[in-house]
C-alpha cells in the first residue's frame, strides 16, 4: 500500500498524525523494553514455536529419533517402539509450550486492556466535548433567536451520557432477549 504524503494539503493534519503516530511506537517501545525477564524469554520461545522451522526441527529429530531406534541403522535402540521416551520429552515439551503460550497471551491480554481503556477514555472525553459544543451551539442559537425544535435529536444528544448508564442499558437489553 502506498503511502500518500498529505503534508502539503494539510499540514496541521499531518503534524498531528506525525505525532500521535510516533507518541504510539514510542509508547510500544517502552512496553517492549519493560518487559521481565520472564516475559521476553516466554515471548522468544512462543515467537520460535509458532514459525514453520520450528515444524522442520520436530519432524527432522522425529524422523531420526524413530529411525535411530528402529535398530536398521546398526544402532543398538536406546528407545524403542512404542518410543516411551519420546512420548514422555513430547509431553514435557508440550506442558512447557503451553505455559509459555499462556505467559505471552496473559501479557498481550493485559496490553490489549490497556488500549482498550485508553480507547475507552478518548471516547468519553470525545462524547464529553461533543456535548458541550452542542450546549454551546444551542446556547448560541437561542441567543440569536433561532427557534429550537425541542423533539429533535439534538436535544437527546446535548444530553451528558455516561459510561454507567450505557452499561445499565446494555445489561436491561442483553436481559430482554
Amino acid at each position: 500500500m502506498e503511502m500518500v504524503d498529505n503534508a502539503e494539503d494539510n499540514p496541521a493534519l499531518s503534524k498531528i498524525m506525525e505525532r500521535n503516530i510516533r507518541t504510539l511506537i514510542r509508547l510500544r517501545m517502552e512496553a517492549k523494553n519493560e518487559r521481565s525477564l520472564q516475559d521476553r524469554i516466554a515471548d522468544k520461545v512462543t515467537s520460535f514455536s509458532g514459525h514453520m522451522l520450528f515444524v522442520y526441527v520436530h519432524i527432522a529429530w522425529f524422523g531420526a529419533w524413530i529411525a535411530l531406534n528402529t535398530g536398521n541403522l546398526g544402532v543398538r535402540p536406546f528407545d524403542p517402539f512404542p518410543y516411551g521416551l519420546l512420548t514422555m520429552i513430547v509431553s514435557l515439551e508440550a506442558i512447557f509450550l503451553s505455559t509459555f503460550v499462556l505467559i505471552s497471551q496473559n501479557r498481550l491480554s493485559r496490553e490489549a486492556d490497556q488500549r482498550a481503556d485508553l480507547n475507552t477514555h478518548v471516547s468519553l472525553l470525545t462524547e464529553h466535548e461533543l456535548t458541550q459544543v452542542l450546549q454551546m451551539l444551542d446556547s448560541i442559537q437561542e441567543k440569536l433567536g433561532i427557534e429550537n425544535d425541542e423533539d429533535s435529536e439534538l436535544a437527546e444528544l446535548e444530553m451528558e451520557t455516561t459510561p454507567e448508564d450505557v452499561l445499565a442499558e446494555i445489561d436491561r437489553l442483553e436481559k430482554t432477549e
